[in-house]
């Protein structure tokens, strides 16, 4: 089984392929990055060397590279995890989430549609599965839960974009009976993930004893899931998931955003006895432009149909990510400071982001 993991080097995509090629020797990775600010190879290391991954660098958008790499290799599978996934993004530029959202996920259905279909049918074994969001839902009120026959009503320009890119993969079922599945789930921590997201950016504030950016009154609440519980699902939904249907993924662990800053200090506080680590760096800032107040998923029909459920407690999660950062704290420091992508500009002979990479960075942090 070869399997086409694009945003490999991503925080979620490289969990998934790490853990998915320990799964058996049968399985190969070909993994597809474009190493934007977000993909850091340090994140592949362990897989790396491994006979059974193959790295590619190239762009989801380059219709000529993509169809490629379906025509030179037997792709049984494709597990798109490749997007502009920050919501502060968005705003400032949606058409940067436009392309690669969208039209990434494009060019990947149709190359593989070129390839996976033949005179009488598709063939055999063959699927795409598409990543995708909770927030392609909108917001929630108080109680109530995201259910898979939910209406879509996205409420950024990031979410828009998702809610595209999985109506385009719907449509290519509907259209071309192509074998496919959506995966939406709730809010991701864990090792690797880039610190422009909440729990690694308070992380890294709070050891610098820079002040910690709330939005708003900080009572936001998301369901989170440990990175781990979410590729195991995506895994069960590529391997049994039947073709056509969308499968909600849920932690069970709704959280208010305050609530999870407060537990990160106490636990940092704890874990390196510095007394200088406290609510005191709390500082609340304009709320962001279109801000959801509440996400909560049913993962109802994952459990139901395919015996999943989240394995670890979100209280766990979180000491094991904090335990993470702490050491790897080297890991953390070369992303913020822009020293990763110095490997790619070696390695690759060219800058990704000319003239404004390092400004662009600071202003993520």
């Amino acid at each position: 089984m070869t399997v086409l993991v694009t945003g490999c080097a991503g925080f979620i995509g490289s969990n998934f392929v790490e853990g998915f090629l320990e799964g058996g020797d049968e399985r190969q990775v070909i993994g597809l990055d474009y190493l934007t600010y977000s993909g850091n190879l340090e994140n592949l290391r362990k897989v790396m060397e491994s006979p059974r991954f193959v790295f590619l660098r190239g762009d989801v958008c380059d219709t000529a590279f993509v169809d490629s790499i379906f025509e030179k290799n037997e792709i049984d599978g494709v597990i798109h995890f490749a997007a502009e996934s920050h919501v502060d993004r968005s705003i400032h530029d949606p058409q940067v989430f436009l392309r690669t959202n969208i039209l990434g996920t494009q060019v990947l259905l149709d190359a593989a549609k070129k390839i996976w279909f033949r005179k009488g049918g598709w063939r055999p074994g063959k699927k795409f599965l598409q990543v995708s969001t909770d927030e392609v839902y909108g917001s929630l009120g108080p109680t109530g839960r995201f259910s898979e026959r939910t209406p879509i009503d996205p409420h950024s320009p990031y979410s828009a974009s998702k809610a595209s890119a999985d109506l385009f993969v719907k449509a290519y079922f509907d259209t071309f009976g192509m074998p496919v599945n959506i995966t939406r789930c709730s809010n991701n921590y864990g090792p690797y993930q880039f610190p422009e997201k909440l729990i690694p950016l308070m992380i890294r504030n709070a050891l610098a004893h820079n002040p910690l950016p709330v939005y708003g009154d900080g009572k936001q609440v998301r369901d989170w899931i440990f990175v781990s519980d979410h590729c195991h699902a995506i895994e069960l939904v590529f391997e049994k998931g039947k073709p056509g249907e969308v499968f909600n993924v849920g932690g069970n662990s709704e959280r208010e955003n305050m609530e999870i800053i407060v537990v990160l200090l106490s636990l940092l506080r704890k874990k390196t006895g510095d007394s200088e680590i406290g609510k005191h760096l709390i500082q609340h800032v304009r709320d962001r432009l279109g801000h959801d107040r509440r996400y909560a998923i049913d993962s109802s029909k994952i459990a139901r149909e395919l015996n999943w459920e989240p394995e670890v407690p979100f209280e766990e999660g979180l000491e094991r990510t904090v335990d993470w950062y702490l050491e790897n704290r080297e890991w953390m420091e070369n992303v913020i400071s822009g020293e990763y992508l110095k490997f790619y500009e070696k390695n690759y002979g060219e800058t990704l982001f000319p003239g404004e990479k390092e400004e662009e960075d600071r202003d993520s942090i």
